[in-house]
């Protein structure tokens, strides 16, 4: 139908709202030609890569036109027309506190680092404004993180995925925030995955060393490219080998989006219940939704006292329950 625009919980926000400004006069604009015939919600939900509903309300407000003119939503434009859509700004994009439970393992004055459950979003997004991670630490540090990364995203200093469960380093002070930054740019950060792939790994031990891009074709994916891409590298070892599958440490050298995911599929061994990169969409025989990886580690030079800390967490009940499941396979 028409070329993807991604505007999922990363670049939706860096449109609609430019970190350390107002949201209020924010907006932005983009324009696409039809090349097949349907229903103009479901052209632009796919689009703009959101929700049909969401689509419609756009629609509605007035913010698509067809042609140089205003349509419904159950319109079918022709094969050439153009449309083009205004990404109107929120109402308001500043993260707001809510009294959420969250795991802390280690603060101080300078930083935190917090246990994120799978399932919850970092920061606050489209169709996901409230109950993320930022909302919880803005309440239990009661608003003072580092500002660097603006209203939208106070204290992140580095991110997971939703589905991905583990540690985070969080900012408190600015100071603290360019320092850890800079370790991560440097390499010098500690950062150790667990996760349970498909298939079997016959090395002990390996070093995909492959760059990652934009997928050329789904711009909702990264992938092993030479095009615009940047140099990652991913470190592995093998903990256990099951039947079909295999339970692996991975350290990341960088820390590029999708990384450890992009990499294990690109090898032929996706991360158990993958969504985007895994066969038949992750579906699998446990019941998984979402991919089984578990941030366990990291380490860090601690920005006042220079001292390197590094701290672990245990792998997470649904991690633990596969991993049970696959060794009662293994033993019949």
């Amino acid at each position: 139908m028409t070329d993807k625009m991604n505007l999922n919980e990363e670049n939706f926000v860096d449109i609609l709202c430019e970190e350390n400004e107002s949201c209020e006069d924010v907006s932005d604009s983009v324009t696409f030609n039809v090349t097949e015939t349907v229903r103009l919600d479901s052209m632009v939900a796919e689009f703009l890569d959101i929700t049909r509903s969401s689509a419609a309300k756009l629609i509605e407000e007035g913010n698509v036109t067809v042609s140089g003119k205003k349509a419904s939503k159950s319109l079918k434009p022709k094969i050439g027309e153009e449309v083009f859509i205004t990404l109107p700004p929120p109402k308001n994009c500043e993260a707001q506190p809510q009294n959420i439970p969250v795991e802390i393992l280690y603060e101080d004055d300078e930083l935190l680092v917090v246990n994120k459950p799978r399932g919850m979003v970092v920061h606050p997004a489209p169709g996901n404004f409230d109950g993320t991670l930022v909302n919880a630490l803005l309440y239990h540090c009661a608003g003072r993180l580092s500002s660097i990364n603006g209203v939208i995203r106070p204290g992140i200093v580095h991110r997971i995925d939703k589905d991905t469960s583990g540690l985070l380093m969080v900012a408190k002070t600015d100071d603290a925030h360019v320092s850890l930054a800079s370790q991560i740019k440097e390499h010098s950060f500690t950062r150790v995955y667990n996760a349970i792939v498909q298939g079997n790994i016959k090395e002990d031990e390996m070093t995909v060393d492959l760059p990652i891009g934009r997928h050329p074709k789904d711009r909702k994916k990264m992938a092993v490219t030479d095009k615009n891409s940047k140099n990652a590298v991913t470190h592995l070892k093998v903990l256990e080998r099951f039947q079909g599958y295999t339970f692996l440490e991975l350290r990341l050298e960088t820390g590029r989006t999708h990384q450890i995911r992009v990499h294990m599929s690109h090898k032929g061994h996706a991360v158990l219940g993958d969504p985007l990169y895994a066969p038949n969409s992750g579906k699998n025989p446990f019941g998984l939704q979402g991919q089984c990886l578990h941030a366990k580690t990291v380490g860090f030079i601690h920005p006042k006292s220079g001292e390197y800390i590094e701290i672990t967490s245990e792998n997470p009940k649904y991690f633990t329950d596969i991993l049970e499941k696959l060794s009662k396979q293994k033993g019949i």
